[in-house]
């Protein structure tokens, strides 16, 4: 949501945000950052969940409803983005189509799956825009179908204002310089949401940035998959070279090395702790 619709939600110190948690009974959190836009995660039952959501969908409408002096003008379409992995927005299609234009149909809201994915992630988004009453019923069919399809593989999510195109030109320029690259602000957010593991530590490069955790060995076979599956699969999907050293005597862990760009190795490193 833009931070204008963010605030709105938000409420007063919070007082809006509060009572449509105590009323729809759904955890509600809202991401941090100084962004343009932020995300509003919604965790609960179904029925928690869309009672949230209608309540978030009246208070978007109320308030594009509203004149100057306050006073309602009369219903005005509302416009909601969800973020959705890629993986599952064929399902939500269908085969030519067909799926997203029986909920369009059967909703009357407008439906639109983005073709791109969102920046540095393997999410898209997926619009829909009418009345409360449409959209609610809209996101209700949406969520039907993607529970029926769950993502496969590993789902870098999106993070709003997250430019890692930008702190990559900065660590190559102090590279360059012989400085030490300093860590990805997104490496130490993924790590501490995603996994248990310790934060690997960045060494001194020239050129390329390159990291060294320890994964306990009986996650080791996880991580490398059938026949090498998984571990071509994480190189292929960050661009990143992986290489897991042999198991020493006496220790219960293997080492690993991620070689690449910094951008690439943070890929790499969300997709081995997400498995």
């Amino acid at each position: 949501m833009p931070l204008q619709e963010i605030g709105s939600i938000i409420g007063k110190k919070g007082e809006t945000v509060k009572r449509i948690r105590e009323q729809s009974s759904a955890r509600i959190t809202i991401s941090e950052g100084s962004c343009p836009e932020r995300i509003t995660t919604i965790t609960g039952s179904t029925d928690a969940v869309f009672r949230a959501v209608s309540m978030i969908a009246f208070k978007l409408e109320e308030d594009l409803g509203a004149g100057a002096d306050g006073v309602s003008a009369g219903r005005a379409p509302v416009t909601l983005r969800l973020v959705i992995p890629a993986s599952q927005c064929g399902s939500l299609i269908g085969k030519a189509g067909a799926k997203i234009r029986e909920i369009r149909e059967s909703t009357g809201a407008q439906v639109q799956v983005a073709g791109d994915l969102l920046p540095n992630s393997t999410e898209r988004a997926v619009t829909v825009s009418g009345v409360p009453d449409t959209i609610i019923q809209c996101v209700r069919q949406i969520c039907a179908v993607i529970l029926e399809s769950p993502p496969k593989g590993a789902t870098i999510p999106y993070h709003p204002g997250l430019s890692l195109a930008g702190l990559e030109r900065d660590q190559k320029a102090e590279s360059a310089q012989g400085k030490k690259c300093p860590a990805l602000p997104v490496l130490s957010t993924v790590s501490l949401l995603m996994s248990p593991l310790e934060l690997p530590a960045w060494q001194d490069c020239s050129g390329c940035s390159w990291l060294t955790p320890s994964l306990p060995f009986q996650l080791i076979g996880c991580i490398i998959g059938r026949h090498g599956s998984k571990i071509s699969e994480i190189r292929q999907m960050s661009g990143a070279h992986i290489k897991i050293g042999n198991q020493t005597e006496g220790s219960s862990e293997r080492h690993v090395t991620i070689t690449g760009t910094p951008v690439s190795i943070t890929l790499a490193q969300y997709l081995i702790t997400a498995w």
